[in-house]
């Protein structure tokens, strides 16, 4: 896929997610289930390659609470990142300091709550059992709403949805469908700790997974050829996609969508102030900007730009 190509494919997705971000914010009702289903008002049809879901969700904050915004009297909030999950999070090779939508997003909630944001370090899965043991206030990383990730932890309203895909090795035409997947005995490689996992479990069965630590490692033995396919989010599979693009490419069909949110201890006085900032960034446009910026055809970071 050429330059001119690929930033077409990103364009067209940060469409997408700024489509669906507003959907999110600007609805109401009951709150947000779990990974396999999109957060909102309306009925949401929800295709996978098993079976199409139909379901109900919810944001709980609406435009119309948007109004005087609390105040937070200049609290320092602790917010954990991997700093390796483009485009969330990240630091550049030979920098020090963090970028992303990530960083973006939360000066700006900061700025609305007169908060001080903190970013602080942290690996993945590890993060969430930090937050639900209140050695960080929050946590962004993409991190999807899930109901087995609610009995430990809080969950602000959604802020984006994402849909996971398969990724293949470039011109592999046993491939050419999701199902094609599936039917096979194609090893699927995927992050530990992920609803990617769990997905990929529910789809082929654990015996055919292969997990790594990270998503580079899961894309670097797909290049090998030491597995079939990867299980990613195409949010995240963009970077990959972007690095490695005469190796790889996306198998289109969508397998699942996944609304994101922040997570936060458990009874956090937070969330309420988030959510009403989240919807207000939704109000003023922020949250278009945000998705332009960040998952738009000039965001051109890649993998091999980072560290490691």
């Amino acid at each position: 896929m050429d330059n001119r190509t690929r930033n077409i494919v990103i364009g067209v997705v940060a469409v997408a997610v700024i489509a669906l971000v507003v959907w999110l914010v600007a609805s109401n009702g009951d709150d947000t289930e779990d990974s396999t289903t999109t957060s909102t008002v309306t009925e949401e049809t929800t295709t996978t390659a098993a079976e199409e879901t139909t379901t109900t969700e919810a944001m709980t904050t609406t435009t119309e609470d948007v109004g005087a915004l609390p105040d937070l009297g200049g609290e320092t909030v602790t917010v954990g990142v991997e700093n390796a999950y483009l485009p969330f999070n990240y630091i550049l090779a030979g920098e020090t300091e963090g970028q992303g939508w990530d960083y973006d997003a939360w000066r700006d909630i900061c700025e609305r709550l007169n908060c001080v944001p903190e970013f602080v370090e942290a690996g993945w899965p590890a993060v969430i059992d930090q937050v639900a043991q209140g050695e960080l206030d929050t946590a962004a990383d993409g991190i999807s709403i899930t109901d087995d990730r609610k009995e430990i932890v809080d969950y602000s309203d959604a802020y984006m949805v994402v849909t996971q895909k398969f990724i293949k090795q470039l011109g592999d035409d046993r491939f050419n469908s999701a199902d094609d997947v599936i039917n096979s005995d194609a090893i699927v490689a995927t992050q530990v700790g992920t609803t990617n996992f769990e997905l990929a479990a529910s789809l082929v069965g654990e015996d055919r997974i292969q997990a790594f630590d990270q998503f580079g490692l899961a894309i670097q033995a797909l290049i090998a050829g030491d597995v079939d396919v990867v299980i990613i989010d195409d949010a995240a599979g963009l970077g990959y996609i972007g690095e490695n693009a005469d190796q790889i490419e996306t198998i289109d069909d969508p397998l699942q969508s996944d609304p994101l949110g922040f997570i936060f201890p458990k009874g956090s006085e937070l969330v309420g102030p988030v959510n009403v900032a989240i919807a207000a960034m939704v109000e003023d446009g922020t949250m278009d900007e945000l998705g332009i910026k960040w998952f738009g055809p000039d965001f051109t970071v890649t993998y091999d730009d980072l560290d490691g």
